[in-house]
């Protein structure tokens, strides 16, 4: 029987945690992907977050990205691969501490926007990211866009990696997602989100923007809380998963 995580960007607010459309996406997701104060978040944002992910029996991971707030991590920074490894250090450390605190432990890493598509591409980044990461813990699960590069940086120091797919956005032919600024990058439609997935995950593969079909393998769905319907696409999805015999759960980490 086919398995797949669903997970989500949490805790990207700042001052006092507003539990909203956050505290009602926990209902469906299994992974949250906490920010750790360099896109968004800060240290009173990431307690109340990780304290509402482990009440709602779902696993942590931390959400490191640029120091952009004004950009929200989603412009692309001149940045060296010693200075990656520095940031991810700093950013995971601090999200762990909470964690700990808290009583449990951080199950992944999933780098956030520009940091997550410069990786997915740049070998020297990626290497950067995956090499942070196990320095501080190698038991923990690495998650990147399904065959990105990131990924491939993981597996070859023999880190456990997550492949991650998305819901609401399209695809190139080379497999990268179609960027934000370009006209289709997002999907509106509902029904077409979620024949997506199901394509993902049940024949791995997807089709890209150019018509074109492309091999995919999807261990984690990720869900945008932002969005005017999210909360109901989270629900709507999960449903259909489930009723194709698909198993919503976590990804499993080798502890």
């Amino acid at each position: 029987m086919r398995q797949v995580d669903l997970n989500c960007d949490m805790g990207e607010s700042y001052g006092v945690y507003t539990l909203g459309a956050d505290e009602l996406m926990y209902g469906s997701i299994t992974s949250a992907n906490i920010a750790c104060g360099f896109h968004a978040g800060d240290p009173s944002v990431m307690r109340s977050a990780v304290r509402q992910a482990i009440a709602h029996g779902v696993k942590i991971g931390a959400h490191p990205g640029l120091p952009d707030r004004m950009g929200f991590g989603r412009r692309n920074m001149e940045v060296s691969p010693d200075e990656v490894y520095d940031m991810v250090t700093y950013q995971i450390g601090a999200l762990e501490a909470f964690v700990h605190q808290e009583g449990s432990q951080l199950h992944h890493v999933k780098p956030h926007g520009a940091l997550y598509n410069m990786a997915a591409v740049s070998p020297a980044l990626a290497d950067a990211i995956a090499h942070a990461v196990y320095a501080i813990d190698s038991r923990l699960i690495l998650c990147g866009l399904a065959g990105s590069e990131l990924i491939a940086a993981g597996q070859r120091i023999g880190m456990q990696v997550a492949n991650e797919v998305f819901a609401d956005r399209t695809y190139q032919p080379d497999g990268t997602l179609t960027p934000r600024s370009a006209d289709g990058a997002l999907i509106t439609d509902s029904q077409l989100a979620v024949r997506q997935v199901l394509q993902m995950v049940m024949e791995q593969q997807v089709m890209s923007a150019a018509g074109t079909i492309v091999s995919i393998e999807a261990d984690t769905i990720c869900l945008h809380g932002d969005g005017v319907h999210a909360v109901t696409f989270a629900r709507e999805l999960r449903e259909q998963l489930e009723q194709h015999h698909i198993i919503v759960q976590a990804v499993s980490a080798n502890l």
